[in-house]
């Protein structure tokens, strides 16, 4: 995460970001721009390139974080320039190639844990500047992170040959015309260095994103991740982004809080390392862009003036006097989020029309009842809440109903949740 004071250095940075830098090998012998180091060092973290460089307690870009994908654990380089274990003795077209291909010095192929499919959308004046900071910004990591070992057939790199040339594309993000320089900003901010498909976009049978841009109806419906689930980013008005606000959802990028909702899982490390550093006017484009898409993929339903039949329902389909899962929520719940779901402005996330509560996959749902977790802690953001987790007070049963409750609930309308569907997470999660 970066240091407080880096953040002169990345207004300056971000001020230039999108204007023609100098080149780097253009400058007398042994001079380096400054400038344009400064560039490449908010592209990093655009592109949260520490988010998996870094090792947890390890030094920055040194690698060895292991990242999870359906083939076993890879390992992440280190990116530093030290000439023997990172990056440093690669030239500039072999650092392009690497990034925007996914293939290192020596026709290495890459594991596409690495985005390289959405980085291959940044032009070639980002790649110098990302270039001339992780050459000159970045502190060298004289060792080695560890290898990635993952079985056989997976082992075998040739066959990725084939994979990039079937789902790789290679060639830069090109502005659509008859949309202005705000909406394409934003477009490549998603789609390339942001990577948000990485997550934010199902996965085929090939692992490959089912899509790239806007073009295609499964882009960023939502997928699994290591047990999380990252949700629908259309304009879904139930599940997805249909009801949250332009300028919310920038909030919510830099601060991991926006109309009621507070980052979780994954996103949070996303926000610390690096959506929290955008520029204001860079969280508003990619705002802006996400909130053009047309809602794809609709799961789940909310209606804020939905009248129960009864005072004691507060619009769920069962009485609350009858329901276990009314009484878990008042039990252990509702001192956070509040006794009609409204939860706590920029403290605790609201319930009452949630997306990610009234999503159809339920994992992340699940696993934060299950596990706990917190928000994020960032520089302009309300402090960091943790919420505990209840694997060993409630059972299985307890939680389905409460979530089932919770689903119901507020003008939530949602599938119910059931006690197989907690043990089977739990299994994975070995909870």
């Amino acid at each position: 995460m970066m240091r407080r004071s880096k953040l002169t250095t990345m207004a300056s940075a971000a001020a230039r970001f999108v204007v023609l830098a100098p080149c780097v090998w253009c400058q007398p012998s042994g001079a380096v721009d400054a400038a344009l180091v400064a560039r490449g060092e908010y592209l990093a973290k655009a592109a949260d390139c520490a988010g998996c460089h870094t090792a947890v307690g390890g030094p920055a870009y040194g690698g060895g974080l292991g990242l999870t994908s359906p083939f076993g654990t890879i390992m992440s380089s280190n990116i530093t320039p030290d000439r023997h274990y990172g990056i440093g003795a690669y030239s500039y077209q072999d650092f392009e190639r690497a990034v925007r291909e996914g293939i290192s010095p020596g026709n290495k192929r890459l594991y596409p844990a690495m985005p390289y499919a959405s980085f291959s959308k940044m032009s070639a004046d980002d790649m110098r500047a990302l270039y001339a900071y992780f050459m000159h910004g970045v502190k060298p990591v004289s060792h080695p992170a560890p290898p990635t070992k993952i079985p056989f057939p997976f082992n075998q790199r040739w066959v990725l040959y084939f994979w990039q040339l079937a789902f790789a594309p290679k060639e830069p993000y090109q502005p659509k015309p008859g949309r202005d320089a705000h909406w394409n900003r934003g477009a490549l901010l998603v789609q390339g260095p942001g990577h948000c498909g990485a997550c934010h976009t199902p996965r085929g049978l090939g692992f490959q994103e089912r899509g790239y841009d806007e073009s295609s109806p499964t882009y960023l419906t939502g997928g699994v991740n290591d047990n999380w689930f990252a949700p629908n980013l259309t304009g879904d008005p139930g599940s997805g982004l249909g009801r949250i606000g332009e300028s919310d959802l920038a909030a919510f990028l830099k601060t991991g809080h926006g109309a009621g909702l507070v980052a979780f899982g994954s996103m949070v490390e996303q926000v610390e390392d690096s959506t929290q550093y955008l520029t204001d006017e860079d969280a508003l484009a990619m705002a802006h862009y996400l909130k053009s898409l047309p809602a794809q993929k609709l799961s789940g339903r909310y209606d804020p003036v939905a009248q129960p039949d009864l005072p004691t329902r507060n619009g769920n389909r069962v009485d609350a006097p009858q329901s276990v899962g009314a009484r878990v929520y008042s039990s252990f719940c509702a001192q956070c989020h509040g006794v009609e779901g409204a939860g706590v402005p920029n403290v605790f996330p609201r319930l009452a029309g949630n997306p990610a509560v009234i999503t159809e996959d339920t994992t992340s749902l699940i696993r934060l009842l299950v596990e706990g977790g917190n928000s994020p802690a960032t520089i302009s953001g309300p402090p960091r809440q943790s919420m505990p987790g209840f694997s060993q007070t409630l059972t299985n049963a307890q939680m389905a109903s409460a979530l089932s409750w919770i689903r119901a609930s507020w003008g939530n309308d949602a599938r119910p949740v059931t006690a197989n569907d907690i043990q089977s997470l739990r299994e994975k999660l070995h909870k």
